[in-house]
């Protein structure tokens, strides 16, 4: 059986120890926002467009920085699927404000685990560890 991985791209927007999440339309669970490349796509250019599409702001491709990949469990999928999450962090221009298919936006702390999925926890547990989330 061939191992399924779910590659994701995730921006991490940290403020006063807390994390900026997103909550899609119809899901259960807070998610760091990102998502996948389109083919061709860099990183930086996957996820540039992808937090411009969910979030309205616009990453500057300057100061995005390489925080670590992350895999667990994929959420709502069957056993055995699992995501993995390149994270980066960058400063953004523009005002944060839910779109696309992002019903929610919120500022989580380490203590919020339960509205998170597998792969959010992981990367949680790294960041409290670095002391940047409480």
């Amino acid at each position: 059986m061939t191992k399924t991985i779910i590659d994701k791209l995730a921006w991490i927007e940290l403020k006063n120890k807390s994390i900026l999440s997103t909550k899609s339309y119809g899901k259960d669970k807070y998610y760091i926002p990102g998502g996948k490349r389109e083919a061709g796509e860099t990183d930086k250019q996957a996820l540039i467009r992808e937090i411009y599409e969910e979030l309205s702001v616009t990453i500057d491709s300057n100061t995005l920085r390489f925080i670590g990949v992350f895999e667990a469990q994929a959420h709502g999928h069957a056993e055995g699927i699992t995501v993995r999450m390149t994270c980066y962090s960058g400063e953004y221009s523009g005002e944060l404000k839910a779109s696309s298919e992002i019903e929610e936006i919120k500022w989580l702390s380490f203590s919020d685990q339960d509205k998170i999925s597998e792969v959010d926890k992981i990367i949680f547990d790294h960041l409290h560890r670095d002391n940047l989330l409480d």
